[in-house]
């Protein structure tokens, strides 16, 4: 289907100049792209990649001499990936999920389906379940029973959904996911070697042997409003009380959110970060790729965590944090700083070190 640069230009909220009849059926790279596709040069860096495509259209930084760069049409686009959302949103068809419940999907007779949902094949949905107006669930799901899943729901391929588990509304789910699977949690009969450990900061009495005892997951996950969750995302069911994802909370793949964990609204936790049991996340919280969180700790509204950084004590809201563990960013900077110099400073030391050896003579009687 394709879209007008008027159609295009109004979604975006955007000026446009040109032929805006033009018709487009497709977005590409400026280079790579065809007569039927609109370029996506929002940068000056991209302008030349035009005259190497073959597009008609494109969208471009505000100022740009569009009629220069050969093209019929131009969408001004003051932020570029701002533009790049309302662009791709506008051209994403969306899974092909067939309306109604597919024959071959199983639907206990006492689940609930809201109007207009499309429901694929191989889907198993449990006793109890409610599922909103309009959602849409691809093949090989499972939602257990009790679950709840508000209206306008995307679940694709694969995805997992924990009995007792309660989703908001416009949520996203990628495949492979898991929602509601219990939570690592065991004890020993007698004080472990970890519990002695963490008293004594590394001090053993004596090495013995234990055996581990299952603690059961009785609580569920609580997931809010406007929430995705990425390919094999796992959220561990609270052991009394709910797991929680606040609202519009963005997970990217390879995620691990441990039981009992809090995550506030708004919060952007990219690929294999790893938050620990019991630990709560603020408001707004950035983590880069591969940052870990220590349970039972808190990281407040706004913090933002570089990439691997790893948090093992509290941090205050609107803290910027590096490393491992984590520190200041400008603090983390300095350390690399003063790591870069540590060979030349063994150097002169090893040869201070031997200059007054030989100032020192041999020893005489």
């Amino acid at each position: 289907m394709g879209h007008t640069i008027r159609d295009i230009a109004a979604a975006l909220g955007a000026e446009a100049e040109g032929d805006l009849d033009l018709t487009v059926r497709g977005a590409a790279e400026p280079a790579a792209a065809g007569p039927d596709q609109i370029a996506l040069a929002m940068d000056p860096r991209y302008g030349e990649g035009i005259g190497k495509g073959r597009a008609q259209a494109a969208v471009v930084w505000p100022g740009a001499d569009w009629r220069g760069m050969g093209l019929k049409a131009a969408i001004f686009a003051p932020r570029g990936r701002l533009a790049m959302s309302g662009l791709t949103r506008l051209m994403d068809p969306g899974p092909a999920i067939a309306p109604g419940v597919h024959a071959m999907a199983l639907v206990d007779p006492s689940a609930r389906i809201g109007a207009g949902a499309a429901i694929g094949p191989f889907v198993v949905i449990g006793a109890g379940v409610v599922i909103g107006p309009g959602a849409r669930i691809a093949s090989h799901v499972s939602i257990a029973e009790g679950a709840r899943i508000g209206a306008d729901a995307l679940i694709l391929q694969g995805a997992r959904i924990g009995a007792r588990v309660t989703i908001g509304d416009r949520f996203i789910c990628q495949p492979g996911a898991v929602i509601g699977a219990d939570g690592f949690s065991f004890v020993t009969p007698e004080k472990s070697g970890v519990e002695e450990i963490r008293e004594t900061l590394g001090s053993r009495a004596e090495i013995r042997d234990q055996s581990w005892t299952r603690i059961h997951s009785l609580g569920a996950v609580t997931i809010g409003d406007d929430v995705e969750i990425g390919a094999n995302v796992c959220i561990d069911r609270g052991t009394i009380r709910d797991t929680v994802i606040g609202s519009g909370t963005k997970l990217d793949n390879l995620v691990h959110i441990g039981h009992n964990v809090q995550v506030g609204r708004d919060c952007l936790l990219c690929g294999q970060v790893g938050i620990a049991g019991s630990a709560r996340i603020g408001d707004r919280v950035v983590m880069g790729g591969q940052c870990g969180v220590n349970d039972n700790i808190f990281v407040g509204d706004d913090v933002i965590c570089g990439g691997a950084t790893k948090v093992f004590t509290n941090a205050p809201a609107g803290r910027v944090l590096l490393g491992y563990p984590a520190v200041k960013m400008e603090t983390h900077v300095e350390i690399q700083k003063a790591l870069r110099r540590l060979p030349r400073l063994a150097n002169r030391v090893a040869a201070l070190e031997k200059g007054r050896a030989g100032e020192s003579g041999p020893e005489r009687d």
